[in-house]
C-alpha cells in the first residue's frame, strides 16, 4: 500500500484567512442556512460523487458577470458551489474525469475558488478544500495536452481538520485514477475512475512497448483494486468506493438494452461482478444504490447525443464493505440525481449515499 501523499493546493494566505473566518462564521448559521454545521460530531456522514466529463465549464465565469442588471431568469454558468450548496454541504463530492494537466497549477487553484466562492451573494455556507490525483503517464493520461483522466476529491474543511487523517494515492496507479481517504473512523473512502476496456494498445509506463489492449489494462485495474481493497478490509479498514467504474452490472442497468458487442466488455463485465461482489473470495461488497433500490431503473452516464434517456447505463457506484451494511446497519440512503439540473455539462449525473457514523462506531 502506498503511502504517497496526494496532491493539494493550499489557498495563499489571504485565502486562507477567510477560509478560517468563514468556518469560524458559518458555524453559529442556522439549520437552514448552513446545514453541515448542525452536524458537528459528523454522525451523518454525506459522499456525492460525479464524473463531470471536463472541470473547464465549471471554471467559467457567470455570464451574469457580463450584465450590470441580474435577473431571475438570467444565465449562469455551472457551479460546483450552487451544486454543494442545493445538495445541503454534503462532507464529500468525488470528482472524476477532470482533465487537468498535473502541471497546471492556475487551473487547481482556480477549483479551489470555484468550490469556495458564492456566485453572488454570500451563501454562509463552509469552505472545502481540494485533493487531486492527476496522470503522470507519459503512454496514457496525457492527451488533449494533458488535460485527460484526472481525480479530485472536494472535502468539507471541519470534516478534513477533524476527521481525516491521510490523503493518499496508491502505487499501482499513474493514470490519475485513484485517491484514498482515510478517517480516525476507520472509514477508507475512495474516489475511482476506472480504466474503460477498449482494443486501443496498453503501453507499458516505461518502455512504451504495446502489452495488451486497454481490456487488459482494465482487468489488470481490477485486480490491484481488488488486493488492496482485501487487503484494508483485513487491517480493519470499512471501504466506501464510489466513482465511475465504466461497467454496467445487470441487463436492469443499460437501456435500451445492456451493451453485449464486442464479446470483451461482456467478459469485462464478469470479471467485475466476480471480483467485486459473487465469488467467495472476492470482496463481496454491497451496492448502495441497488441494496435500497432493487428494481428501479436509474442510469448514471446519459447521452448527450439523442434525447433525453435514450441511450444510458448505470456505470457509476458507491460500493461499501459488507460489514457497515448487515453488522453496523449504517447505510442509510442511496440515490441517482437522475435530471437535467444535476448532470449539468457532464455526460454522467451524480449519485450519492448518507451513512450513520454513529451505528459504523460499533465495527471498531
Amino acid at each position: 500500500m502506498s503511502a504517497k501523499r496526494a496532491e493539494y493546493i493550499s489557498p495563499p494566505p489571504l485565502k486562507r484567512r477567510k477560509l478560517d473566518e468563514a468556518a469560524s462564521e458559518t458555524s453559529d448559521m442556522d439549520n437552514e442556512t448552513h446545514d453541515g454545521n448542525s452536524d458537528p460530531q459528523h454522525e451523518s456522514l454525506r459522499i456525492f460523487s460525479w464524473n463531470i466529463n471536463g472541470i473547464a465549464p465549471f471554471l467559467q465565469r457567470s455570464m451574469d458577470s457580463f450584465v450590470k442588471k441580474q435577473s431571475a431568469d438570467s444565465v449562469s454558468a455551472p457551479s460546483l458551489r450552487v451544486f454543494l450548496k442545493r445538495h445541503r454541504w454534503p462532507q464529500i463530492l468525488h470528482l472524476q474525469e477532470v482533465k487537468v494537466k498535473a502541471s497546471d497549477r492556475a487551473t487547481k487553484l482556480a477549483v479551489e475558488r470555484a468550490v469556495n466562492s458564492p456566485s453572488h451573494d454570500p451563501d454562509h455556507g463552509p469552505p472545502y478544500a481540494v485533493r487531486f490525483c492527476l496522470p503522470s503517464n507519459r503512454f496514457h493520461g496525457i492527451g488533449a495536452g494533458g488535460k485527460t483522466y484526472g481525480v479530485a476529491t472536494v472535502i468539507r474543511l471541519d470534516y478534513l481538520q477533524n476527521v481525516v487523517t491521510q490523503v493518499r494515492e496508491v502505487s499501482w496507479d499513474d493514470e490519475g485514477r485513484v485517491l484514498v481517504i482515510e478517517t480516525n473512523s476507520n472509514l477508507s473512502l475512495w474516489n475511482i475512475y476506472a480504466v474503460n476496456g477498449t482494443s486501443s494498445p496498453w503501453r507499458d509506463p516505461q518502455s512504451g512497448k504495446i502489452i495488451g489492449t486497454r481490456h487488459d489494462k482494465k482487468l489488470s485495474f481490477h485486480q490491484k483494486l481488488l488486493e488492496e481493497c482485501k487487503m484494508l478490509e483485513t487491517q480493519g479498514w470499512n471501504l466506501v468506493l464510489s466513482g465511475d467504474l465504466n461497467v454496467a452490472r445487470e441487463p436492469i442497468d443499460g437501456f435500451p438494452r445492456l451493451r453485449t458487442r464486442p464479446e470483451q466488455h461482456v467478459q469485462n463485465r464478469k470479471d467485475f461482478n466476480c471480483k467485486f461482489f459473487d465469488d467467495a473470495d472476492g470482496l463481496r461488497a454491497v451496492d448502495s444504490f441497488r441494496y435500497m433500490h432493487p428494481t428501479l431503473r436509474k442510469y448514471t452516464w446519459i447521452s448527450t447525443n439523442q434525447d433525453w434517456l435514450a441511450s444510458c447505463d448505470r456505470v457509476d457506484y458507491i460500493l461499501l464493505s459488507r460489514r457497515l451494511v448487515e453488522q453496523s446497519k449504517t447505510l442509510v440512503e442511496a440515490e441517482i440525481l437522475m435530471t437535467p439540473l444535476d448532470r449539468g455539462p457532464s455526460d454522467h449525473v451524480p449519485l450519492s449515499v448518507t451513512l450513520n457514523m454513529q451505528k459504523q462506531k460499533r465495527l471498531r
